[in-house]
């Protein structure tokens, strides 16, 4: 944030201008599929191209591989759906932006739209597809069909970074991670500690887990946490959290999470079916910075959270669109921000804050 605070006026002026950019064409009563009123709602909010020779030679010219998708406009309720509930993500929306060169194809009309779809022998009045590949054609995923949800899309686009060795955000990483964990099913551990903030702070850092909440059980402090087994096996956690000290004892919630945890030697293990009593402050580090007011997917408030503790930058944590929104907060904190740690909706919380954010910086 070096160079943020020391051009705090330019790169006000320039963060304001990307940020009412991004909403400019909203009503304040807009809904999200709406944000982006000169795009239909079958392609969500992303910025598409809508050329495919032109995109491909600005994939060229930058490296960036082509994000393409064949879409029915106007579509059915499973084109809505798709432009609904994935292209309107906002942290999608960013790496598609940001590391592809995202370009739509109508599988419903003639002209250019036809000719393209037709060299990519894809059906017409179709429901939604997404290819990714280089500025020649060559494929860096698998064709993405009959695989609506962001999961899909989303690992298909750390696929294809990957595969074309181009840097991966750390924020699409960690949406992958978390879209993927919560597939499969999430398992919980509960840990108490001497202090459930710092706990939070330190096991929210970790990777492989997905969430975390401080709180209490049984009169103790408690931080749950809510981790993906495939890729932090239960023991494991339990002893990372053991030599953090954040584990004085531990509450386990099936009969496997007790078993594992007898064989850590001097541990306090104890079988419970009680529910946490959440915390007043979860977040506690985070909750004391401007990035409280920045909406965040759970594991990047994790993230955050955690590096914020340990004194840290925790900017590699957030999508271009979130850094420009906290570098708006930053320079109108005495705007009317919502608190966004408790936000149950990314998408909601992240078109509310930058509605704010398009005021503050109008001068309203």
């Amino acid at each position: 944030m070096r160079r943020i605070k020391r051009t705090t006026a330019s790169v006000s002026f320039i963060v304001s201008l990307l940020v009412t950019a991004a909403f400019i064409r909203a009503d304040d009563d807009a809904s999200p599929a709406d944000a982006n009123a000169l795009s239909p709602q079958e392609l969500g909010t992303i910025a598409w191209r809508r050329g495919f020779d032109s995109a491909a030679d600005e994939s060229k010219r930058t490296g960036r591989p082509l994000l393409v998708l064949f879409q029915e406009v106007p579509g059915c309720s499973t084109c809505k759906g798709y432009g609904d509930r994935v292209l309107s993500h906002p942290l999608i929306r960013d790496a598609a932006e940001s590391c592809f060169v995202p370009v739509a194809i109508y599988n419903n009309i003639h002209g250019d739209d036809e000719r393209v779809l037709k060299a990519f022998n894809e059906p017409a009045w179709n429901n939604p597809v997404v290819r990714i590949m280089r500025y020649d054609r060559t494929e860096l995923t698998s064709r993405i069909a009959s695989d609506y949800t962001a999961n899909g899309l989303v690992a298909a686009m750390v696929a294809s970074l990957e595969k074309a060795k181009r840097q991966i955000p750390v924020y699409l990483q960690l949406l992958n991670d978390e879209l993927s964990a919560r597939k499969r099913g999430l398992e919980r551990a509960t840990f108490a500690m001497h202090c459930f903030w710092e706990g939070e702070g330190q096991l929210g850092a970790m990777d492989g887990v997905i969430a975390t909440l401080p709180g209490f059980v049984q009169g103790r402090e408690v931080v749950d946490v809510w981790f993906d087994a495939d890729r932090l096996p239960y023991l494991k956690l339990a002893t990372e959290a053991r030599k953090l000290k954040c584990a004085s004892a531990i509450f386990t919630h099936t009969d496997g999470q007790y078993d594992a945890s007898k064989s850590l030697a001097g541990l306090e293990v104890i079988r419970t079916d009680d529910n946490t009593r959440a915390d007043k402050e979860p977040k506690y580090f985070m909750s004391k910075t401007p990035y409280r007011f920045v909406p965040m997917t759970e594991t990047q408030a994790s993230r955050v959270n955690g590096a914020i503790r340990a004194g840290k930058s925790a900017e590699s944590y957030l999508s271009p669109r979130q850094l420009a929104l906290l570098a708006v907060v930053r320079a109108h904190p005495d705007a009317d921000w919502p608190d966004a740690i408790r936000n149950d909706d990314l998408v909601k919380a992240l078109a509310e804050a930058d509605r704010i954010a398009s005021k503050a910086t109008a001068g309203r």
